[in-house]
């Protein structure tokens, strides 16, 4: 049956026609041949993270040739067919999806419909051009039909599913950057049924400047580093083959009150500012971040402030393998008010300056930043990465180069430290410098932060369920990396 738009978006049908407001778009499935291609203490004298290792799963460097191709022609025809419905009910527990009939499964249905949101200027504004040429013609042979919302401004993804009645779609279709992300899953975690609608799948479809969700989960799924229309046509073909995979939520505290939650990553320092100064090249696509770092390498800033943070193996040998399910409601378990101090058996590194700061959720910082080459964490935790000051110009010039291949850890930079941790704390000292949270402003104040595990899914090239999700033998071997006696908890 027919699906109206949310009032205010612009909607499109399924031949790439506009509808004008309140007009109900097209429900037809866009269907091919039935052959679908894509089913076949302190840290003085803390030493450098390891090139390898840590936790999580670390990746072959032979990589599988990424799939499909982008000059690939499908043809495509239209037949009708309903969509299939998520069913309505009570929450279930986390780390289950259900199917119409009420039996759990990880994979999305076939046919399928999906609300695909997308910013008409994210990246270098081509993103509706991208979808008609490169990611309808897939979802048409892949018999996944969708109604076509376009963001008018800042937060109005954020507004759309926060009033959606998201029962009418099997998945949620971000195509744009990471911010776009971020807006999509704080609109599900601020409405009255958060428990049911965080639990509705999303879909990553890069066409924004930094993509490292998109770049991350292509990754993940074992295909080569690849950027611009290489990764979407790879995580649109994901979208076809329709497996599904819990991810990991970071939610965050701030000194004045505000609760938000992280998909990625919040930077503090040098990699905030580059995100936010680059802004005016937009246009420029990835390029943007490259000539934004060039410049502020000239002006290299330091940021006063003190860190603490609770280590993944601390937590693992103190209470075993995280549950496989995250608990019910997204309580903060391992954080305690920010205006008390950290627990006992956190790691505390004193105040000082640095250069940055950066918890980061999965393995991109963008599309072409392999920042995290240590391998996937664990579910439950993240990787942790900061910069002393002290560093010279021209190592951080050359930390940033070697990031594009992830051989930066390989640099042994001695004011660069590594560690995967469960939680931190980052206190700021006279407001000075800014947050970025998924490529978002935040004010420089207090904020702490905890990895909610296994918390909502995304649309994944996963085959096998993360670490967390198997039996797990009580506590892994220790990383290669070895805290001095003066920052162990």
């Amino acid at each position: 049956m027919p699906v109206r738009a949310a009032p205010g978006a612009w909607s499109q049908n399924l031949m790439g026609r506009p509808l004008p407001q309140g007009a109900a778009p097209d429900s037809t499935s866009a269907v091919s041949s039935p052959s679908d291609p894509a089913t076949a203490g302190n840290d003085a004298g803390a030493p450098t993270a390891p090139a390898t290792g840590g936790e999580g799963e670390p990746h072959s460097r032979h990589r599988e040739a990424r799939l499909g191709s982008t000059d690939k022609e499908l043809k495509s025809g239209a037949a009708a067919a309903d969509s299939v419905r998520t069913a309505p009910g009570t929450p279930r527990q986390r780390g289950e999806v259900m199917d119409a009939a009420g039996g759990s499964r990880n994979t999305l249905p076939r046919p399928c419909h999906v609300l695909v949101l997308l910013n008409p200027r994210g990246g270098k504004g081509k993103a509706l051009q991208l979808f008609r040429s490169h990611v309808q013609p897939l979802l048409a042979q892949a018999d996944v039909s969708f109604t076509l919302m376009l963001t008018e401004r800042r937060n109005h993804a954020r507004e759309l599913v926060r009033a959606e009645d998201l029962r009418r779609w099997d998945a949620l279709v971000v195509m744009s950057g990471d911010g776009l992300i971020h807006e999509v899953v704080n609109g599900l975690m601020e409405r009255p049924d958060w428990e049911t609608a965080i639990q509705k799948p999303l879909c990553s479809l890069p066409a924004g400047s930094g993509n490292a969700v998109a770049a991350s989960l292509n990754y993940y799924a074992g295909y080569e580093q690849v950027t611009k229309e290489d990764l979407l046509t790879n995580c649109t073909q994901l979208l076809c083959r329709r497996l599904l995979a819990p991810m990991d939520l970071l939610s965050l505290q701030t000194a004045c009150g505000q609760r938000l939650f992280s998909v990625l990553s919040l930077a503090w320092g040098f990699i905030a500012d580059v995100d936010l100064e680059s802004e005016k090249f937009r246009r420029l696509g990835e390029m943007r971040f490259t000539l934004g770092a060039c410049l502020r390498l000239v002006a290299l800033r330091t940021y006063r402030g003190s860190l603490a943070y609770l280590p993944a193996e601390t937590l693992a040998s103190r209470r075993g393998p995280s549950p496989a399910l995250a608990p019910q409601d997204p309580a903060d378990t391992h954080v305690v008010p920010l205006e008390q101090p950290v627990p006992p058996h956190w790691t505390v590194v004193p105040e000082q300056d640095f250069v940055l700061v950066l918890a980061l959720l999965h393995s991109h910082l963008a599309s072409d930043l392999f920042t995290a080459p240590m391998g996937r964490c664990s579910a439950g935790a993240m990787h942790l990465f900061y910069v002393r000051a002290g560093v010279s110009r021209a190592m951080l010039l050359r930390l940033f180069l070697a990031m594009e291949k992830g051989r930066h850890m390989e640099c042994h930079c001695p004011h660069l430290v590594y560690v995967p941790v469960v939680a931190f704390r980052l206190e700021p000292k006279d407001g000075k410098g800014v947050f970025t949270v998924d490529g978002e402003l935040l004010i420089s104040e207090a904020v702490q932060g905890q990895v909610l595990p296994n918390y909502f899914w995304m649309v994944s090239g996963y085959r096998e369920p993360p670490p967390s999700l198997k039996p797990q033998p009580s506590p892994r071997r220790k990383s290669q990396q070895t805290l001095p006696p003066s920052e162990r908890p």
